[in-house]
């Protein structure tokens, strides 16, 4: 193995699904100025056709898409026993959804997406994933 394919199989691999293109773009740019891998689609349904989960460290996961919601697509993750920590991002949530996402342990980083919120917990989800592998 060369160094360069050693140094990228330790970066963590974040997967981010929005359905909004300039939020997909510029959090795969931002995320990658950090250090992380990143993945990104469009949908849960291409996520989930694209059968690429298995190295996954974290998940970044919209919450309001079309055809299928952010926590609908976690709950087939989990099913799918992919067990990789998720993060929900959304604007403004409701008491019923931040309770679900509690109890699923799943966080919310509301959007706008200000400051190091988001990164914080994807470096949080990422070494707790670490350290149960």
């Amino acid at each position: 193995m060369t160094p360069q394919s050693q140094l990228a199989v330790q970066q963590p691999v974040v997967v981010v699904v929005d359905d909004d293109p300039a939020v997909c773009n510029s959090l795969k740019f931002s995320l990658e100025l950090e250090g992380f891998v990143v993945r990104a689609y469009r949908s849960g349904t291409e996520l989930l056709d694209s059968g690429n989960l298995g190295d996954c460290s974290c998940f970044v996961i919209d919450q309001r898409m079309p055809a299928m919601n952010g926590m609908d697509l976690i709950g087939t993750l989990r099913q799918r026993q992919v067990l990789a920590p998720a993060i929900l991002i959304l604007s403004h949530p409701n008491a019923t959804l931040s309770a679900r996402a509690a109890m699923a342990d799943v966080p919310i980083v509301e959007k706008p997406l200000l400051g190091n919120a988001l990164v914080d917990r994807i470096r949080e989800a990422c070494q707790r994933r670490r350290a149960e592998t």
